[in-house]
């Protein structure tokens, strides 16, 4: 006897929930890995430029590079989705490279890219790397920042003068607040409380250092190592500078991936390779995941 075909809509979905469970949204951020910043070098003050913070995307207040609010995503029960936390990129090593991009974070279909690495000094112009957002250029001779993603994260600051470019952040070019400052990350209030990520690293500037964007961005420095980008931010790093057979570059900040849902929607299973915990906020459940690549899933 042949199989009797669906009605309606209705039906179907009913039948899916019977196999598989039912479907719910889930609110999300997802912040990769700031970049690592370039190098200086203090017996020719010249200057490196700051790494770019990792690209958001987000559903809950704002996201990032100026875009539209995120889609929630609809997940089914008893269904694994991959997750990935970006770590943060490598400072640069010699004047003769540039830092390296922090590592791009995933949830499901949703993927943000990681930090471009920022410039470093040297006698052949080297442009910060584009990533998410994009790394701050050098001085002397001056190199562009490289560019951001757009709906993730803004360019890079230009180097000039003696000065290194600031790191792109989610909300913002590098150098908006002030020459080689990073750009300013963007805050949302998906755990409930307002917090603010993806901040670009701050420059090097000739002679005092400058500020990090808010959102876990790196200090620049002068003649001494810049702070590194804030973890669990996507923070690039700040940009430093020593004599020049060493380097005063930093990493940037490893990513984060939260997710919000209703409580009475299910309880998620945080699988192994992942590094997380779950808090609640009213009627909601806010899962934190820090660390690792793995999958989680609802019951």
């Amino acid at each position: 006897m042949p199989i009797q075909s669906f009605k309606s809509s209705a039906l179907r979905n009913r039948f899916w929930d019977q196999v598989s469970g039912p479907q719910f949204n889930v609110d999300y951020l997802v912040v990769a890995g700031g970049g690592g910043s370039g190098t200086g070098d203090t017996s020719n003050n010249n200057s490196g430029g700051g790494g770019g913070a990792g690209g958001m995307r987000c559903t809950v207040t704002a996201t990032g590079g100026g875009g539209s609010l995120e889609s929630p995503l609809l997940v089914q029960k008893n269904t694994n989705y991959t997750v990935t936390v970006g770590a943060g990129g490598a400072g640069a090593t010699t004047r003769s490279v540039r830092g390296t991009n922090g590592d791009n974070s995933v949830f499901y279909t949703v993927t943000s890219l990681g930090g471009g690495g920022g410039a470093s000094n040297n006698s052949t112009p080297l442009t910060g790397i584009a990533g998410g957002s994009g790394g701050g250029g050098s001085s002397s001779p001056a190199s562009a920042g490289g560019a951001g993603t757009a709906n993730q994260g803004f360019a890079g600051g230009t180097g000039n003068d003696n000065n290194g470019g600031g790191g792109g952040g989610a909300g913002e070019v590098g150098n908006t607040d002030g020459s080689s400052q990073g750009g300013d990350g963007v805050a949302t209030s998906i755990t409930g409380s307002s917090v603010t990520y993806a901040g670009g690293g701050g420059g090097n500037l000739y002679p005092s250092g400058c500020l990090g964007g808010a959102g876990g961005g790196g200090n620049g420095q002068y003649n001494s190592v810049g702070s590194a980008g804030t973890p669990n931010t996507g923070g690039g790093g700040g940009s430093g500078s020593l004599g020049p057979s060493s380097t005063g570059a930093s990493a940037g900040g490893s990513g984060i991936v939260i997710l919000r849902y209703l409580t009475a929607d299910g309880t998620i299973t945080i699988g192994s390779g992942l590094t997380g915990s779950t808090a609640t906020d009213g009627s909601y459940k806010v899962t934190s995941i820090t660390a690792g690549t793995g999958t989680v899933s609802w019951a």
